[in-house]
C-alpha cells in the first residue's frame, strides 16, 4: 500500500483524473488521498451489514474501519459511489435495512446482480441472484434514503 499514494500523485501530475476503488478497510489511505487532493472519484464496495461482514469477508475485517470509511467518503466533498452485489442468500430484508442505515443520505448506490459463474469462492456457486421483481423492490427500498440508486450490470 506504500506505493499507492505516490502513484496517484504521479497520475494527477500528468493531468489525469484518479478514481480509487476501496473495500473501506483502510480509511487512513482514503483520508490522506482526500487531504492531498489525489482522488477525483471514490467507489466503495458495501458487502453486507456490519453484523455479517466477518462471516462474509473474513475475520480480519474491522467493521469500525468500514464505518469510518463510509463517513469519511460521504463528508469528503469528493464525488463517490457505493456499490453492492446482491446475493439472495445474503441480502435479507433485515440486512438491507441495516445497510440502508449505514449509508443513509448517500449520493449514489449501484446495485449489481450476483453472477455465480464469476465467483472465486466455491461456497457461492450454489447461491442465487435476485429476481427481477426483487431487484426493482430493492431499488425502491434504497431510494427512500439515497439520492440515486441504479443497477450496474
Amino acid at each position: 500500500m506504500g506505493d499507492l499514494l505516490p502513484f496517484m500523485k504521479k497520475i494527477k501530475e500528468m493531468g489525469f483524473l484518479v478514481k480509487l476503488d476501496s473495500n473501506g478497510n483502510r480509511p487512513e489511505i482514503l483520508s490522506e488521498a482526500i487531504e492531498k487532493n489525489l482522488v477525483d472519484y471514490i467507489a466503495m464496495d458495501l458487502k453486507t451489514n456490519f453484523a455479517g461482514y466477518k462471516n462474509l469477508v473474513g475475520k480480519l475485517v474491522r467493521t469500525e474501519k468500514i464505518a469510518e470509511s463510509i463517513n469519511l467518503i460521504m463528508r469528503s466533498g469528493v464525488d463517490y459511489e457505493f456499490r453492492t452485489t446482491l446475493v439472495d442468500e445474503i441480502h435479507s430484508k433485515e440486512v438491507m435495512e441495516d445497510m440502508r442505515s449505514m449509508i443513509r443520505g448517500a449520493k449514489r448506490l449501484y446495485l449489481q446482480q450476483f453472477r455465480k459463474e464469476k465467483t472465486l469462492d466455491p461456497r457461492f456457486e450454489s447461491f442465487q441472484a435476485f429476481s427481477s421483481e426483487r431487484l426493482k423492490e430493492t431499488i425502491a427500498f434504497f431510494s427512500e434514503d439515497i439520492e440515486s440508486v441504479d443497477i450496474r450490470l
